[in-house]
Parts: structure tokens; sequence; C-alpha cells
């Protein structure tokens, strides 16, 4: 998924319950599979912004003052005005994009 062009809430708002639990019938099961995908989505969005700045990573260590690089703020301030790893899972899931894989016991 491109996190750049997801349409996902950028502000809280108030959800429906029974939207959440419809795909697996139980609230718990939703929540646990909504908290894992954005775990998922937070992690890839952390190693993407990492390698971004590693652009910009002296490896130099001095005294001096280290400046602030303009693109590198940019970037950050990008990344900053994304939504929300949740806000990003629930979209997913409201759009049918994630699923849920069961072990049989």
């Amino acid at each position: 998924m491109s996190f750049k062009t997801s349409k996902a809430q950028r502000t809280t708002i108030t959800r429906n319950t029974v939207d959440l639990e419809k795909d697996t019938n139980n609230i718990y099961e939703s929540i646990v599979m909504l908290s894992r995908r954005a775990n998922q989505i937070n992690v890839d969005l952390k190693e993407e912004l990492t390698q971004k700045l590693q652009e910009f990573a002296s490896s130099t260590d001095n005294l001096e003052e280290i400046f602030e690089n303009r693109e590198q703020i940019e970037i950050s301030r990008f990344y900053e005005r994304l939504p929300k790893p949740v806000a990003m899972a629930l979209d997913e899931m409201k759009h049918d994009k994630i699923y849920q894989r069961k072990i049989e016991e």
C-alpha cells in the first residue's frame, strides 16, 4: 500500500462498533486485527523515514554545531502530516483490504 496516497482520516472521529465487528463478529478480534495491521504500517513508515533521513546523516563526530537541512525538515514534516497508522488500518478494514487468517485447532 502506498502510504503517501492514503485517504484515511487525519483527525479523530467517532466509530460505530457494529461496523468494526461486522467481519469478525467479535469486537475484540477486530481490535486485535487493527492493532496488528497498525503496527505493520508503523514499522514500514519508520523504515522508510529512516532510510530517507540516513542520506543526511554525517559520519563524523565533531563538536561543531549541527545545522538543520531544509530538505530534512520538509521530509520530517511530510511524515508528520500523514494519517496515523491506526487510521490507515481502519481505512483498509473499511475497504476490505485486510483480512484475518485463523489457525484451525
